[in-house]
């Protein structure tokens, strides 16, 4: 693992990949650090490794290839458990139990417990505390996985698609409620969603995953100043820069480029919006990426 000065990131992996059956990578050859007390949108296509990455994170499993370290500890190791909270795309909860019960469990299990936190996001959606789980709907239980993992009061939040079956009020309360509280205390956040204008404004550090590489790391408002969205006719010289997309409509043109450099003034330049960065990556898995900064850069 090399060598970081200062504070341990968060989350720090060097090389790191998972294989399953028969040879097949889900993860490889991933390096990237997040600080600690950032909000970290990990965004990516289906079957790009997200959910690998999640559940490397929290040590649902092992890797298969390079390092990987959660405040300067080897990813597994006893202590981290207490200061890792998850909400896993599958909400495993015990159906038979009632809220009430599942709320008990957690708060017997963990020494840190905050019992007022899972109130509060157990009365946002007005749930009765003495509702099995089992009958709960999709967005009922992920609201009380959320309560779970949140009232754990952990340093590091993994959050695999934790609001993809609420409502679009629901999502918004609780989104509110997770950054306000993050902010409060301090805590690392990772959260996964395929909803790319509900992260606008509320991440500031960015992992895009794809193919099962990481092809995007680091500080959002540094990623997205050092790319520029321009818009001219289609026959105009192109303006310097490695070229991620260029879309065509008619005689206009519109292109996404790596550079914080001026541009010609036959273009209309403006710096990109999250949505518009994340979709030029995407739509283009062959365009050049900035190089990844350095572990002690990333971590600054």
């Amino acid at each position: 693992m090399t060598e970081v000065t200062g504070p341990a990131p968060a989350v720090h992996a060097v090389g790191l990949g998972k294989s399953y059956r028969r040879g097949q990578w889900a993860l490889r050859n991933c390096g990237f650090a997040v600080p600690a007390g950032r909000v970290c949108g990990v965004v990516g296509p289906n079957g790009a490794g997200k959910s690998t990455l999640f559940g490397l994170m929290a040590h649902l499993f092992a890797s298969s290839e390079g390092e990987l370290r959660v405040f300067g500890e080897p990813a597994g190791t006893p202590a981290l458990r207490a200061r890792i909270g998850s909400v896993t795309q599958s909400r495993p909860l015990y159906p038979s139990f009632t809220v009430e019960e599942t709320l008990r469990l957690g708060r017997e299990l963990n020494p840190g417990w905050d019992e007022a936190c899972a109130q509060r996001v157990i009365e946002l959606g007005g749930l009765s505390p003495r509702a099995r789980v089992g009958s709960l709907s999709g967005g009922q239980r992920s609201r009380v996985a959320l309560a779970l993992a949140m009232a754990k009061r952990p340093e590091l939040l993994l959050l695999d698609e934790p609001m993809a079956d609420l409502d679009p009020l629901a999502r918004h309360d609780l989104m509110g409620l997770l950054l306000s509280d993050a902010a409060e205390r301090g805590t690392t956040v990772m959260i996964s969603s395929h909803l790319l204008a509900e992260l606008d404004g509320a991440i500031d550090h960015v992992l895009l995953v794809q193919s099962g590489r990481v092809r995007l790391a680091g500080d959002l408002d540094e990623i997205l100043d050092g790319h520029r969205l321009v818009t001219g006719l289609a026959d105009a010289p192109r303006p310097p820069g490695d070229a991620v997309e260029w879309r065509v409509t008619g005689r206009q043109v519109t292109g996404l480029l790596r550079t914080d450099s001026p541009v010609p003034d036959a273009w209309e330049p403006s710096r990109p919006q999250l949505e518009q960065l994340l979709l030029g990556y995407l739509r283009n898995p062959d365009a050049p990426v900035p190089s990844a900064p350095s572990a002690c850069e990333a971590a600054a």
